[in-house]
């Protein structure tokens, strides 16, 4: 039978986020902050920030399938209604623990996550999925005096549904990468008044892997 010791002990593992978790974490969060700070879209910088992202993700998301149990989408499901709750009982200081993402956070989550994969979908389609090693081939022939890629380019992009689609994916690209500034703004904010109500540092677990200090 479990002891109430042992049942605080699985709500509050003392090692809750993982290596991979926090590799993907971070990983992203630097390289869209990157991309924000240093933007020129189709840059070399851009594009292979851009893949590293896509890449992460995709760990990610196969994480949520194979990795431990923190890790794993059925630890933390959507759910809009729990979520609203745990920001009633976050305003009123009653919070409770959780063996993962809490409600709200998990809806950050799987908000970040739908964002990041849109960004990328419609950034391989504007570069026409070309890999950072073509970029830079392509930028040191420009750079030689070769203009035969951009030739080919603009031919390739004469039809006008061509050129509308091209356009609804940069307008698209930028206004959902203006959302994840803000959705990060809104994650951090939410971490810091939590840690608050909590009394506990919610970035060290984060950081080193452990919950506890």
């Amino acid at each position: 039978m479990a002891t109430p010791r042992t049942l605080a002990a699985s709500a509050a593992p003392p090692s809750l986020w993982d290596p991979v978790v926090r590799l993907t974490h971070w990983g992203i969060a630097v390289s869209v902050l990157l991309n924000a700070a240093l933007d020129e879209g189709g840059s070399l910088l851009h594009v292979s920030l851009g893949w590293l992202v896509m890449a992460l993700l995709l760990l990610r998301l196969v994480w949520g399938v194979l990795g431990p149990a923190e890790a794993r989408f059925s630890a933390f499901p959507p759910n809009p209604v729990a979520a609203l709750r745990h920001l009633g009982q976050l305003v009123s200081g009653r919070v409770r623990e959780h063996p993962s993402h809490n409600p709200a956070g998990a809806m950050m989550a799987y908000a970040f996550w739908a964002c990041l994969a849109l960004v990328t979908v419609t950034g391989l389609y504007m570069t026409g999925g070309a890999t950072p090693m073509q970029v830079a081939a392509e930028k040191a022939a420009v750079a030689s005096g070769d203009w035969s890629a951009l030739i080919k380019e603009s031919e390739g992009e004469s039809s006008d549904e061509d050129r509308g689609l091209r356009h609804t994916a940069e307008e698209v690209h930028e206004v959902v990468a203006n959302l994840l500034l803000i959705l990060a703004a809104l994650h951090v904010a939410g971490v810091l008044v939590e840690a608050r109500a909590m009394r506990r540092n919610l970035v060290a677990p984060m950081v080193l892997g452990h919950r506890r200090k």
